[in-house]
C-alpha cells in the first residue's frame, strides 16, 4: 500500500516507524533459538525497500549476521544498505549486508538454499498468485518471517459513514489487474499461509495494526490522501462525494482527533 503524494522512497520512511510498532515481537522469539550459531547467521530480505526490515530485526537477534537484500529497484537498494551502516545485533555482533537487484518473484530454492531465515515487509499485497506460490517454493525448507501484509480493514475513531465505501472500493483497487497481473491485495497473506499449509509447512499467524493516534499525524495524512486516492481511482464516482468527507477527515487528523487503525499481519512459516 503507497500513497500517490510522496516519493515511494519517502513514503517507506514515514512509515517505517508505524511497521516497527505493528510487527509480531512474539513471532522473533520464535524464530530466535534457530539462529545462535557460531558463524553468521545468513538472511534473505525479500522486497527490502530503504530497508525498514532489516534494520528492525537484526538489533533483534543475536550473533554475527550477514544479510542480503531483495529489490528490483536500485536506488531503493543502495538506501538500505547505507541504511544498515552501524546497525548492530541484539549482542552487538557485527552486522554485514549485500544487495541484489531483480525479481524476486523469480528467485528459487537454489537461490535461497544458504538462508538461515528469509524475511518480507509490506510485500505479499502486491504479488499475484502464482508468485505467491513461486515465492512459497524459494522459501520451503527454513524460516520465512512475512511482516505488516495488509488485510484491508480500516477502523477511525470517530466514525463516518463513507468510510466503509472507501475501504471497499481501496480493497477492489488492491485487487486489480496491472500489465496482466491480478494482485491478491488484502488476501495475499491468507494465500501465502495457505500455500504453506498446503506444502506441509506450520505457520503462526499474529494480528500486527497500525494504531495511528495524535502522535502519528503526518502519517495518517499522508496514509489517508493515498488510501482515499486509491479508492477514487477505482471508482471515480466517489470523487465528488467523498470531497468533503477528506476535508473532514484530514482537519480531524491534523487537530489530534482523529484515531486510526489499519489491519495488517504477520506469519511466521517453518519456525
Amino acid at each position: 500500500m503507497t500513497a500517490e503524494t510522496l516519493p515511494f522512497a519517502d513514503w517507506l520512511r514515514l512509515r517505517e516507524p508505524a511497521d516497527a510498532a505493528a510487527r509480531a515481537e512474539d513471532l522473533v522469539d520464535a524464530v530466535r533459538p534457530r539462529l545462535t550459531g557460531g558463524t553468521p547467521t545468513l538472511i534473505h530480505d525479500l522486497g527490502s525497500g530503504t530497508g525498514s526490515m532489516s534494520r528492525w530485526l537484526a538489533a533483534r537477534l543475536p550473533g554475527p549476521q550477514h544479510w542480503i537484500l531483495h529489490d528490483r529497484d536500485p536506488d531503493l537498494l543502495a538506501r538500505a544498505a547505507e541504511g544498515m551502516v552501524g546497525v548492530s545485533a541484539a549482542d552487538g555482533a557485527p552486522v554485514t549486508v549485500d544487495t541484489r537487484c531483480g525479481d524476486l518473484t523469480r528467485l528459487t530454492t537454489t537461490d535461497l538454499a544458504d538462508a538461515a531465515l528469509i524475511t518480507a515487509s509490506a510485500l505479499l499485497d502486491m504479488l499475484t498468485a502464482d508468485e505467491v506460490d513461486r515465492v512459497v517454493d524459494a522459501c520451503v525448507g527454513r524460516p520465512a518471517l512475512f511482516a505488516v501484509s495488509v488485510t484491508g480493514l480500516v477502523r477511525f475513531t470517530p466514525t463516518d459513514p463513507l468510510d466503509t465505501v472507501v475501504q471497499d472500493a481501496f480493497n477492489e483497487h488492491q485487487r486489480r489487474t496491472v500489465d496482466g497481473r491480478r494482485l491478491l491485495g488484502p488476501d495475499a497473506a491468507a494465500a501465502t499461509a495457505a500455500a504453506f499449509t498446503r506444502r506441509g509447512v506450520t505457520v503462526r499467524e499474529r494480528p500486527s495494526p497500525w494504531r495511528l493516534g495524535p502522535e502519528q499525524a503526518d502519517l495518517t495524512a499522508e496514509w489517508f490522501r493515498g488510501w482515499l486516492g486509491a479508492a477514487c481511482e477505482q471508482r471515480p464516482d466517489l470523487v465528488g462525494p467523498t470531497q468533503a468527507y477528506a476535508q473532514r477527515r484530514l482537519a480531524d487528523a491534523a487537530a489530534g482527533r482523529l484515531d486510526v487503525l489499519v489491519e495488517h499481519c504477520d506469519l511466521l512459516a517453518g519456525g
